[in-house]
């Protein structure tokens, strides 16, 4: 086996843990969720649920990583509790799920950057998202994305994902500023700030039992939590820079790129008259490209946006991708370009019921959001909090600058409120998948592939 690599800069890392977090969760979903979900009500429980739930389980998923500098099923093994390697491989599998319609989506950008140049979805966007969202040529872009991926993962973490990273992220701020601005000169935008930004206190209380879960699975999503990433990217860590400083960066930026893509696509709706209660895949798709057909230089506002969740597409995806690659350098005498294209293949064949049809897209992302994502970042939690303990503690506050009291805090938060949350999100996500007349887990019929 080859020697391990690290990342050249501490902002390497940090770049590559904000890309990894700020996907398509920020810019595809982020928004319609809190438009669904009663605007700044969602909005204030999505930032306590980032901060006060998100922060210490990255700060656990860190600490595996950093200690063992391997990859998420051997951390445990090397820390002495190989029993717990369980939980890793739910993380990998959990990135491995998610990377195979994440693809899907990232190949429907590919296509509406396309679009967006000959203004092929303005007359009619709906009509246009459902021709090119499922089927043959879905599943072609869905291959051209994830070629993309690979061929950034396979040029290693410094030559590869960190030079990478380094020019997505400050690209996607950059970019969704511009954007923003832009959307502020739009007449009747100001209805959209004041939907997005005045919280609603009675709808919060009134539907708080749908709100909360949402809120917390989106910072699980978002902060790509129990997917394996933050363990992965965290082991390649060479030093004892300040880990808490590190995540609070990430769930700073994170957080400020979601607010500004509403800042961006909800005035740009209610500039333009459309209803933005709206859910579902395609939902950024049909909403936002419909605004962009009556908008005077629509044509290249749309290359510009599309250009930029391309970018955040790609920053996440490569992050899921080496989740895999990595464990499995770590274990097998194979070359990195080797595991990507062998990897990536496995998953875009995974991806390929996600292609054909978008039910089963949905399918999936209902799994990862109410099952996986929540068992994962649970078990990380019990281990680190709990089993592990005081030499996690330990390893968190190396090179910190803190008191102990900051380390106490985070272990008792972690120990108590966090797992107490997740466990009540995960019930909460496992009623949705079990219970009703038409439960969630039984997945759609299986499509045929179109001839």
């Amino acid at each position: 086996m080859s020697e391990r690599e690290t990342w050249a800069t501490r902002a390497g890392f940090i770049l590559a843990a904000v890309g990894s977090a700020v996907g398509l969760g920020n810019i595809w979903q982020f928004p319609f969720k809190t438009a669904q979900f009663g605007g700044a009500s969602f909005l204030i429980v999505y930032l306590i649920s980032a901060l006060g739930i998100g922060l210490p389980a990255i700060l656990a998923e860190f600490v595996i990583g950093r200690k063992t500098n391997l990859n998420t099923i051997s951390a445990f093994e090397k820390l002495g509790y190989k029993n717990w390697r369980i939980v890793g491989a739910i993380g990998l599998f959990t990135g491995f799920w998610i990377l195979s319609y994440y693809s899907v989506v990232g190949g429907w950008v590919l296509r509406y950057i396309g679009g967006s140049l000959t203004g092929a979805y303005f007359g009619a966007p709906a009509e246009y998202f459902g021709q090119i969202s499922a089927g043959m040529d879905a599943l072609a872009l869905h291959a051209v994305f994830m070629v993309l991926v690979v061929g950034i993962v396979a040029a290693g973490i410094e030559d590869g994902i960190e030079k990478a990273t380094k020019l997505m992220v400050p690209s996607i701020i950059v970019i969704l500023g511009i954007l923003a601005v832009f959307a502020f000169t739009l007449p009747g935008a100001s209805e959209g700030y004041a939907y997005f930004l005045s919280p609603d206190f009675n709808a919060l209380a009134e539907n708080f039992g749908d709100i909360v879960p949402f809120a917390v699975g989106q910072a699980f999503f978002s902060l790509s939590l129990g997917m394996g990433a933050m363990i992965t990217y965290a082991s390649y860590i060479d030093g004892d820079q300040s880990l808490f400083g590190d995540g609070i960066t990430i769930v700073f930026l994170n957080s400020f790129v979601g607010i500004l893509a509403g800042l961006v696509v909800l005035p740009l709706l209610f500039a333009q008259g459309i209803d933005p209660n709206t859910s579902g895949a395609g939902a950024v798709f049909i909403s936002v490209a419909g605004a962009f057909g009556d908008i005077p230089g629509g044509n290249i506002i749309g290359l510009v946006f599309f250009g930029v969740v391309l970018i955040a597409a790609l920053s996440s995806a490569i992050s899921l991708l080496e989740v895999v690659v990595s464990w499995a350098i770590d274990n097998y005498d194979v070359s990195r370009p080797q595991m990507a294209v062998g990897l990536g293949s496995v998953i875009f064949l995974l991806g390929v019921p996600s292609a054909i049809d978008t039910a089963w897209l949905g399918w999936f992302d209902t799994l990862a959001y109410k099952l996986l994502l929540p068992v994962s970042v649970l078990g990380i939690l019990v281990f680190a909090a709990w089993v592990y303990g005081a030499p996690a503690l330990d390893e968190l506050m190396k090179g910190s600058g803190l008191g102990d009291g900051i380390g106490l805090t985070w272990l008792w938060m972690a120990r108590t409120l966090v797992i107490v949350a997740v466990v009540a999100t995960l019930v909460l996500g496992l009623q949705t998948l079990f219970l009703g007349e038409s439960p969630a887990i039984i997945p759609p019929a299986l499509p045929s592939l179109p001839l």
